[in-house]
């Protein structure tokens, strides 16, 4: 298997491969590019996110400084907000419903690396999707691990490691997260 192959199928693979690569350096240039353009020119910076995404719905909103290992494993529903200095490393795909707000200076990462030495010294990586469902607000600095699934309406306070699943209806927070409560949703079945 190539490097690439290794990665699309969640196995180890070496980050320094130059088709690994490759798809580093064309996002470096399109998330430049979006976060060159004026903050005012709404249509433009629209165009760039759909350039840059796999897939985004009804007005996507990515505010400036943002960061992407790929680009094309980032898939947002309707009213996606990015707020100032988000980094979605999405080596493996990144999913994210209708309605999410991520909070300021916020990672999300699907890529680990090895807990050896040998294997960090052989610059593997090893890839993990991490899904968002609708209703989700993240507040800033937040943290989310490789591997991660977060329900509908959802609230991660400010400053959380998120390690492991949250579930609907959940307010998380503290370093790892875990459940403060639970939350009310007040949306219809069928909204």
């Amino acid at each position: 298997m190539t490097e690439l192959e290794k990665l699309e199928a969640g196995l180890p693979f070496s980050v320094r491969d130059p088709e690994v690569d490759k798809r580093k350096l064309t996002a470096v240039r399109g998330c430049q590019k979006l976060n060159n353009i004026d903050i005012m020119d709404n249509d433009s910076k629209e165009k760039a996110i759909r350039e840059l995404f796999g897939s985004a719905g009804e007005n996507p909103v990515v505010l400036p400084n943002f960061v992407c290992d790929y680009g094309k494993n980032i898939h947002v529903g309707d009213y996606f907000l990015a707020n100032y200095n988000v980094t979605i490393l999405d080596i493996a795909e990144f999913r994210a419903g209708n309605n999410v707000w991520i909070g300021p200076n916020t990672l999300i990462t699907t890529i680990n690396h090895p807990l050896n030495p040998q294997g960090r010294r052989e610059h593997l990586g090893i890839a993990k999707p991490i899904n968002i469902g609708n209703d989700v607000w993240i507040g800033g600095n937040v943290t989310i691990l490789p591997g991660v699934t977060i329900g509908n309406n959802v609230v991660i306070a400010a400053g959380a490691v998120v390690t492991k699943d949250v579930p609907d209806n959940s307010l998380v927070g503290g370093v790892p997260a875990k459940i403060i409560r639970e939350l009310e949703n007040d949306i219809p079945d069928n909204a």
